[in-house]
């Protein structure tokens, strides 16, 4: 097939990789505008975009897709049999959905109807999902409500992070698409239709999100440390500072004492009591310092028992 490829962010890379390594042809690669970042907010390209250079493939970056005629016209020269999607950013108009042979087909890092949106990987660990895995769906106008085509599922560690779940799915991402695409033209794929009672939404992630409520349980916080691991990651404030915490055990015990109180700091262990059971810290970050065990930032670090965290 003659495909062209949407997707932005590094999740969308490795299946880029595979259409690259396979015998379709990846005519264009559309991605989302360069943006500033860092300190001296230098101009960067999109993950996607910079696998696209490299690989020699045209590329285009429409501020927006929706009216946008001139990039439009673009699509209808480039006649593709296919637009595959993978976290573009965008919303497709119909025009655009009904431009290809074989439609636009969305890789997408849930098991939908499950999680549909933005940010369905962190999402699925933040709410103790036992599995997830990556749909094929072919477009339509919603918001991936489209037809379903072929799953693959996987099974989520004890100590799953947004982190590695996002690698994990990123990898199944590419052969998935690929079964898909072969499915499509041999026309041994039945699209399935969602059921919509069954769906749920995985809004985007904030910054805010991270910051901890030590009212809530124990489990529910090292979910939110394990899902918005790496970012926006967890945060709260210890001595008028920011403390990120990147791991922690749940603890099934109690002090009796306030939410958020530092129960235990010493012989490299750090207890807080929650709303609901403790919780053990094995790696954090105060502030301008390095990201580190309990262990060795208590032995740089007093930490005062007693202390209630914000």
């Amino acid at each position: 097939m003659k495909i062209v490829y949407m997707g932005t962010p590094d999740f969308a890379v490795p299946v880029l990789k595979s259409l690259l390594q396979s015998e379709h042809q990846v005519a264009a690669v559309v991605t989302q505008p360069d943006k500033p970042k860092g300190r001296g907010k230098a101009m960067q390209f999109p993950p996607v975009k910079e696998c696209a250079v490299t690989a020699g493939i045209p590329v285009y970056q429409p501020v927006r897709i929706k009216g946008n005629a001139e990039f439009f016209a673009q699509l209808q020269e480039i006649a593709p049999d296919c637009i595959v999607v993978a976290a573009f950013g965008q919303i497709l108009p119909q025009e655009v959905l009904d431009l290809p042979r074989y439609g636009c087909v969305n890789v997408h890092a849930s098991l939908l109807p499950a999680y549909r949106g933005a940010a369905p990987i962190q999402w699925s660990i933040l709410n103790g999902e036992e599995k997830t895995g990556v749909t094929t769906m072919q477009m339509n106008a919603g918001l991936d409500t489209g037809d379903m085509l072929l799953k693959v599922e996987v099974e989520l560690a004890p100590d799953e992070t947004g982190e590695s779940l996002h690698d994990k799915l990123a990898a199944l991402g590419g052969p998935l698409l690929l079964e898909t695409l072969a499915g499509l033209e041999a026309g041994t794929i039945t699209p399935e239709k969602q059921n919509d009672s069954l769906s749920s939404y995985a809004s985007m992630l904030r910054k805010d999100m991270g910051k901890i409520d030590w009212q809530k349980s124990a489990v529910e916080i090292e979910r939110l440390i394990r899902g918005l691991n790496a970012w926006p990651s967890a945060y709260t404030r210890l001595a008028e500072r920011t403390l990120k915490i990147w791991a922690a055990e749940v603890l099934a015990q109690e002090s009796g004492q306030q939410p958020g109180t530092i129960v235990e700091a010493e012989n490299g262990r750090w207890v807080i009591q929650t709303g609901d059971g403790q919780l053990l810290l094995k790696e954090v970050q105060l502030e301008g310092k390095k990201r580190m065990a309990v262990d060795a930032f208590l032995r740089g670090y007093t930490v005062e028992t007693g202390t209630l965290l914000q």
